[in-house]
This record gives structure tokens, C-alpha cells and sequence, in this order.
């Protein structure tokens, strides 16, 4: 019994027939219509994410099987908190506030893919993930979480394998997304201006003494990155460099001496 497979990356629950799925399986003697719609169905939790889905063919009867993999869990994440992008700055700045279900619902989802021999091991790697995105798990950092799951206060939902949320905790969630985006704007415009007076009083001094200084002030590197001038240009009010390029007049005299 032959079996061919094709694989393809689509969008969770919204598969077609164009391009680059249909013309692939098109050759291949099977029901196109009947196959979008059983991956349609069996990727529609992974809405708005590309998924990679295998359709596996059996060469004599036609018939198939769909094997469906998973986004990344950054990616689940992402799609659970509600945000594009994690923190640029983890350590000290959250950019989203996630429930236990939503990390059970997100383990389940990558059970294969995970380490873990149990759900509760999934649900701390899953936390884990969460820490480096900046993602506060029930209201506090991720290491904190995780102390918990091991205490056992989430026992009773992972035992129950708990995913669902009402409607007044999603709507919860959404502020708190709200207050810590504004929190995060807050803190940059506080750094901003410490860092700008800083440079300010620094002027003329070598650019790593006053990168020195705003790395001891705290001020986080992408900020310092996009305040500081690029590498090689003169820092505001320091003197030229020994053996600089000469002046646009000096230049064309030199050229004439052979």
C-alpha cells in the first residue's frame, strides 16, 4: 500500500484550493474539497497563525489522513495574550497578563512537542516560555508561577484540564493588557529623558564613557541604542580625531602632487 504525502503551511481554520495546496494535491486523484475541509476543521483552534498540516495519500484508494502540527508556543502566546510581539525587555518590563487555562489550553496544544511527561510538567515548560516573553502568568512574573504550580494551587485545573474562560475574565485580561501598555510608556519616557541628561552633561566626553554612565543609570540598551550616535560618528562637542579626513579644500591639492 503506497502512500504519498504533501505538505503545506495554511492558515488555522481558512485552507482553499489556491495556491500552494490545491495544485499540489490536484495530481494527486483526491476529494480537494473533502481534504480543505477536514484541515479547516482540525486547525480552526489555531486561528489567525499558520499552521504546517501534512495531508498523507494512499495511493490505491484515494483516501487520507491529515496530520496537523503546531505553531510555536511564543507563537500560542502570543495569540492567547493578545499581542504581537513579547517584551523587548522582559526582565523589567510585562506587556500581558495570561490565566492558568490559557497555559493548559497552550500545553495541550504542544503536547507533542514538549519535554514534559505530564500536563503539569508541559504547563511549567509553557511558563517557562512565558518568562522570556515578558507574560505574567495569573498577575504575577512567570518564575513566580511556576513556584506555584509546584506548590499545587493549580492542581485542580490541570487535573480537570480546565481551558475555557468567561467572558468577564477575558474582559479582565484586557484591561490589565491596557494598564501594563501604558505602565511600559510611562517607564520609557521616564528613561528617555534621564538618558537625554545624561548625554547632555556628558557632551564631548568619549562615547563608551557615556554609554558607561547609561548602562550604570539603568537605561535599557534599546534606548541607549536609538539615543546614542551611531558608531563612528562624533560625539556632540569632541574634538576630531588624530589623522582624520582632510577638509574638501585640502583634498584636491593633494591629488595634484604626483
Amino acid at each position: 500500500m503506497a502512500k504519498e504525502t504533501v505538505e503545506s503551511l495554511v492558515e488555522g481554520g481558512k485552507a482553499t484550493a489556491a495556491p500552494p495546496l490545491g495544485p499540489a494535491l490536484g495530481p494527486k486523484g483526491v476529494n480537494i474539497g473533502q481534504v480543505v475541509a477536514e484541515i479547516n476543521k482540525k486547525t480552526a483552534s489555531f486561528k489567525g497563525m499558520q499552521v504546517p498540516v501534512k495531508v498523507i495519500i494512499d495511493t490505491d484508494d484515494k483516501s487520507f489522513e491529515i496530520e496537523v502540527g503546531t505553531p510555536p508556543a511564543s507563537g500560542l502566546i502570543k495569540k492567547e495574550a493578545g499581542i504581537e510581539k513579547g517584551s523587548g525587555n522582559p526582565k523589567d518590563e510585562k506587556v500581558a497578563d495570561i490565566l492558568i487555562e490559557q497555559i493548559i489550553k497552550i500545553a495541550k496544544m504542544k503536547e507533542s512537542g514538549l519535554l514534559g511527561k505530564t500536563l503539569k510538567e508541559r504547563v511549567k515548560e509553557i511558563i517557562g516560555t512565558c518568562n522570556s516573553m515578558g507574560v505574567l502568568v495569573e498577575g504575577v512574573p512567570a518564575v513566580d508561577a511556576i513556584k506555584l504550580v509546584n506548590e499545587g494551587k493549580f492542581d485542580k485545573e490541570i487535573k480537570e484540564e480546565k481551558t475555557e474562560l468567561t467572558a468577564e475574565e477575558m474582559k479582565k485580561l484586557e484591561e490589565e493588557k491596557k494598564k501594563l501598555a501604558a505602565e511600559i510608556e510611562k517607564r520609557r519616557g521616564e528613561f528617555e529623558k534621564l538618558a537625554k541628561e545624561i548625554i547632555a552633561s556628558m557632551e564631548g566626553k568619549p562615547k563608551g564613557e557615556i554609554r558607561g554612565k547609561l548602562k550604570e543609570a539603568k537605561i535599557p540598551a534599546a534606548i541607549i541604542d536609538e539615543l546614542m550616535p551611531a558608531e563612528g560618528a562624533a560625539t556632540p562637542g569632541a574634538a576630531p580625531a588624530e589623522g582624520a579626513a582632510k577638509t574638501a579644500e585640502e583634498a584636491p591639492k593633494e591629488e595634484k602632487k604626483e
